[in-house]
């Protein structure tokens, strides 16, 4: 390995992740397995991948732990919160993602990871009643209570690093409000001040974990730490933040599919984009306030592919919608439909159809995995505030839309800021070469 300021991952990891339900305890029940040589953790870069390194003679491919220091999976502790109070074990069981069969191997392990009493506002999340609730008078001691489940679990654990991740479930749609979201100061005082309309309990979870010292990844569309306030704490602690909404099924299939339209220079009528799920992720998106917030994310990501301004006879006028539809017989097994009106030479129409059969959490268990393991070794090399260089596993990528930047949609363009964020991180030089 090269010579790298990156510092080592030594001692325990401690992985707290925000949510208890069938992406959380899918992940869990991998990583377990993965570690005792029961299962393969297929679909993760940082387990799978290679980059290559050099050019000419010099030229190699390594996996991301032969380049950077990355936390093995020996050495990870996970922690939750949950609004219901079933522990890991109950809950895979009950979220049936899983066999029984490849979750019992690990079923003692499973049911030590007991769920901490959420910080939860029922008017974020209607269609969910749990009682394992922190009883907060307001915003501020919701912080000030995370802030101890975290301090205490890395204490009992003896963890020398903790990264939170949020894989609960959509809150309602909060729009960016300068007056509150705008500086730190503001946010902290309308925290104080308690003020529900603006603070969602999620802002008090990414407050609590970067004041505490660890990195916060955003796994749901929430507005959480996209604001100017939360990017000026993560500047303050010196912690990474990630975000937003994990990238899993039909917006993966999009950001990738896309390119192909915009490289081939052939235009777009139309892109309508359908799901059905029964997940407990599809019970809470069949409120309107927070399918509103899945869609904002969703639909944001064509726009930044096919640009209208660039080519406007080839997208100056695409008609792009999204739809999520409740359907409990599926439950995780979630099923996106795409409908692509193009048109080619002289303006004649053509269409594509793609129907992926996904399975909601196996496609989310690996991005958690990689989000945080990435996120800790983002924070061993001294890299804080937005880490960009994540957006490959995310619907919604973070980006400072203060000052006019745009994200990075594009799948391919994000896999080459993520192999040179690697390649930095490990003492060698980022390029462009294609490989």
């Amino acid at each position: 390995m090269k010579l790298t300021n990156v510092k080592p991952a030594d001692g325990k990891l401690g992985i707290m992740v925000v949510g208890c339900g069938a992406v959380a305890t899918t992940f869990m029940t991998g990583v377990l397995m993965a570690r005792k040589g029961l299962a393969k953790p297929v679909g993760s870069m940082t387990q799978y991948d290679k980059i290559r390194v050099g050019k000419g003679n010099d030229k190699k491919y390594l996996h991301y732990s032969e380049i950077v220091p990355l936390t093995k999976l020996d050495d990870i502790i996970f922690g939750t919160w949950d609004i219901y109070p079933q522990n890991a074990y109950q809950s895979a069981i009950y979220a049936e993602v899983l066999k029984e069969k490849d979750i019992n191997p690990v079923r003692e392990e499973l049911e030590k990871i007991v769920p901490m009493k959420a910080a939860f506002d029922h008017n974020y999340a209607k269609r969910l009643d749990g009682d394992n609730v922190k009883d907060c008078k307001n915003r501020w001691e919701m912080v000030e209570g995370i802030r101890k489940d975290i301090q205490d679990f890395k204490e009992k654990n003896n963890c020398s690093r903790i990264v939170v991740i949020w894989a609960a479930s959509t809150e309602i749609y909060v729009p960016e409000y300068e007056p509150i979201h705008g500086t730190l100061a503001s946010l902290e005082k309308a925290m104080k001040d308690d003020d529900r309309e603006h603070i969602a309990p999620s802002m008090c979870y990414a407050y609590a974990a970067l004041s505490e010292g660890a990195p916060f990844i955003m796994g749901a569309p929430n507005t959480t730490v996209d604001i100017p306030a939360m990017w000026e704490l993560a500047e303050k602690t010196k912690m990474p933040i990630a975000g937003k909404d994990f990238k899993t099924g039909q917006t993966l299939v999009k950001s990738g599919f896309a390119p192909i339209i915009g490289t081939r220079c052939l235009g777009l009528n139309g892109w309508f984009s359908t799901n059905i799920l029964g997940n407990r992720d599809g019970l809470v998106l069949d409120e309107p306030a927070n399918f509103r917030t899945k869609e904002v994310s969703k639909l944001s990501t064509l726009e930044t592919i096919l640009k209208s301004d660039d080519q406007p006879d080839l997208y100056g006028n695409v008609y792009h919608k999204v739809r999520i539809n409740y359907y409990p017989p599926r439950n995780d097994n979630k099923e996106g439909w795409d409908n692509i009106d193009i048109f080619g030479w002289m303006g004649y129409p053509m269409q594509i159809k793609i129907n992926f059969l996904c399975r909601d959490s196996i496609l989310a268990a690996p991005l958690l995995l990689d989000l945080t393991l990435l996120s800790d070794l983002a924070a061993r090399a001294g890299r804080f505030g937005i880490q960009r260089f994540l957006s490959f596993f995310l619907k919604s990528p973070m980006h400072d839309y203060t000052k006019g930047e745009e994200a990075v949609n594009n799948l391919f363009e994000q896999y080459t800021i993520l192999k040179n964020a690697i390649r930095e991180m490990g003492g060698y030089e980022a390029d462009q070469e294609v490989d």
